[in-house]
């Protein structure tokens, strides 16, 4: 993963399923917001039973599977082993992100056994807890890791820890609260912002967006000349964060316009005036009191 094509496969995976469910999670709350639920996955094709019902959980389960066999099979060169026997320490990382890759996929196998079987019903809380548990995974690695990130790359992991962080507490948010249309909507923004994350990554450690004053060491660790250039370095990082939040947002805002004007239910909108009116009639009583 420690290379610009390790970064985007992960980050495509998140990218698209995580805009995939801020899509579907406005769509049904749009559709009826009285009946809302929440999803840990959204079939697609809405509930029929076309072929295309369960790509999302294809795309996770294959995609995990993937990147698992890159990491474990092509990044070691099958030299997993040590000449002396145990695990060979050059391709410790590579094993550790094989591991974390195993956990979603196993989240994707997981539901697509509940969903196509008998033998493993597993309700929605039940999924988001063992999702909770592949972001934990995640966390654990990226947090406990071998390879020791240091300098702006460091810095770069550190924010995508928190990202991870946040992806933790909105599944688990998920399963305490099964009709929250919020915490549905938090896990696909964080989802998509931390697949957005892992490009950012790519294209300032390993591609053409390097900081001024940065380079790549003889290890391919990148470092920076001078204090200056590693605060204007992490600087930078901070507002690219911030782009890829704007970025999220307004992909979040045009799904819920879009899903208003295409399904919007007639309660939306009552329930959209009557909270209007309250505020209205708060801030009218908040001037007479002279609040």
């Amino acid at each position: 993963m420690g290379s610009f094509k390790g970064h985007l496969l992960p980050g495509t995976l998140f990218l698209a399923v995580g805009a995939w469910n801020v899509w579907a999670a406005v769509a049904r709350f749009a559709f009826d917001p009285a009946g809302f639920r929440l999803l840990v996955w959204n079939p697609v094709g809405g509930g029929g039973g076309g072929a295309l019902r369960h790509l999302e959980l294809y795309v996770i389960a294959g995609g995990a599977f993937l990147d698992m066999c890159v990491e474990v099979l092509y990044s070691t060169h099958l030299h997993i082993f040590a000449p002396g026997g145990g695990v060979n320490p050059t391709h410790l990382n590579d094993l550790e992100h094989g591991g974390m890759l195993l956990m979603f996929f196993l989240f994707g196998a997981l539901a697509l056994l509940s969903e196509k079987t008998r033998y493993l019903p597993l309700t929605e809380g039940a999924l988001c807890l063992v999702l909770a548990t592949a972001f934990t995974a995640e966390l654990l690695l990226f947090y406990f890791h071998s390879t020791t990130h240091q300098g702006l790359e460091g810095y770069y992991h550190y924010l995508l820890v928190l990202l991870i962080g946040l992806c933790v507490a909105s599944t688990v948010l998920g399963a305490l609260l099964p009709a929250s249309f919020p915490a549905d909507l938090a896990s696909g923004v964080l989802m998509t912002l931390q697949g957005m994350w892992f490009y950012q990554m790519a294209f300032t450690l390993y591609g053409p967006m390097r900081p001024a004053g940065c380079h790549h060491d003889a290890g391919r660790n990148i470092e920076c000349h001078g204090q200056a250039a590693g605060e204007r370095a992490e600087q930078l990082a901070n507002f690219q964060l911030f782009a890829c939040v704007f970025l999220v947002f307004a992909y979040t805002l045009g799904c819920y316009a879009v899903a208003a004007a295409k399904y919007g239910h007639p309660d939306l909108r009552t329930k959209h005036s009557v909270e209007m009116e309250h505020r209205e009639n708060s801030a009218d009583r908040g001037g007479l009191v002279g609040i």
